[in-house]
């Protein structure tokens, strides 16, 4: 069966390290792997174009695609558009929203070599390798109803913290499954001392914990999770949880890793369609310099192959590629180190591609 990738290069340094990912992929068509790839405008790119962030050819193409490759989207280009429906990044949350993206996975995982490059102590970080399972379509971001009104003479400012059980087995769901094929061992981070939502969502995780019984669930408040992350991070192995706290565990867990360009992540629906992109921004400041960090739109792929496609050998081998690169000395700009080689954009997508062709 062939399956559709639908690529979007987007803004910033995302049609740059999108080009890597294109050759990438056309490499992996050369080594057997049966996908058609199309290319689509989202963000400041089709605004340019189309005068919105996510015209209907390319929402169209994202529906019918079985995963979707995506670089980045913003910059300060476009934060002058009054009107906020306008605005890039409501590209990047209507793909979300039309294609039910309700689960977003992030890896924090450490290639030994980098160790050097992370603010914490080498051996604490050295062979780290977590997966943080973060609800992506719910919570305080969405709650109904939010606001700020005037109430006895002053300004209040008000939002709904909101999740019901059904959101939370879905996202549960996820993240024991993930644990089952990894280290089998699950956090799931809430604050059930102080917030009634997330004593429902320890209540959900444990009634699922039973269907599981090769998986180890323990439950950690958010405030002790993000003063472990950075004491001994290692403990864990997939961490769930809500979207607020997620966002904020996951950047912490990120930075572990010495650079967020290393860094992919995907957001899935319940039919296993995926959107898969770099964790960092479009970093408009670096654009079309040619050092911008290619490696985790590359390794996105890797995660798009395992996670929508079912092609776990062929993630592996890119995983390999990028881990060989490594190896040899070759490093972009943000994870440069003593005695290593720094390299642009173009040369370490060509250095991947080498080592892809020799795994």
């Amino acid at each position: 069966m062939t399956h559709k990738v639908l690529l979007l290069p987007g803004d910033g340094i995302g049609p740059e390290i999108a080009a890597q990912a294109a050759r990438l992929l056309k490499a992996c068509q050369e080594a057997g792997l049966d996908i058609e790839v199309e290319e689509g405008l989202v963000g400041g790119s089709a605004y340019d174009v189309h005068g919105e962030p996510l015209p209907p050819e390319t929402l169209e193409k994202a529906k019918a695609a079985s995963a979707i490759l995506l670089g980045a989207v913003g910059g300060p280009k476009w934060d002058k558009i009054e009107d906020l429906s306008k605005r890039p990044e409501k590209g990047l949350l209507g793909l979300r929203k039309n294609l039910g993206l309700f689960g977003n996975l992030r890896p924090a995982m450490l290639y030994p070599q980098l160790a050097s490059a992370s603010s914490l102590k080498p051996e604490l970080v050295a062979g780290l390798d977590i997966m943080i399972v973060r609800e992506l379509t719910g919570g305080i971001y969405f709650g109904q109803p939010r606001g700020i009104e005037v109430r006895n003479g002053e300004r209040v400012g008000f939002n709904t913290y909101i999740y019901s059980e059904s959101e939370i087995e879905r996202i549960g769901r996820v993240a024991f499954d993930m644990a089952q094929k990894r280290g089998k061992k699950l956090c799931s981070v809430d604050k059930a001392n102080v917030l009634e939502v997330t004593i429902l969502w320890r209540e959900v995780m444990e009634r699922l914990a039973p269907e599981y019984p090769d998986v180890e669930l323990t439950h950690m408040y958010v405030d002790n999770a993000a003063m472990q992350l950075v004491r001994a991070p290692k403990q864990f192995d997939v961490v769930v949880t809500g979207n607020m706290f997620g966002d904020i565990l996951s950047d912490a867990a990120a930075m572990l890793t010495g650079s967020i360009g290393m860094l992919p992540s995907a957001s899935l629906n319940e039919s296993g369609q995926g959107m898969y992109e770099p964790c960092h921004g479009s970093a408009p400041d670096i654009a079309g310099k040619n050092v911008a960090n290619p490696l985790a739109m590359m390794l996105s792929v890797a995660m798009m192959l395992r996670y929508s496609l079912n092609e776990n050998a062929m993630a592996e081998r890119i995983e390999a590629a990028v881990g060989s690169v490594l190896d040899e000395g070759l490093r972009t700009a943000d994870i440069a180190s003593e005695g290593m080689q720094t390299i642009g954009t173009d040369a370490m997508g060509d250095a991947v591609l080498a080592a892809f062709a020799k795994q």
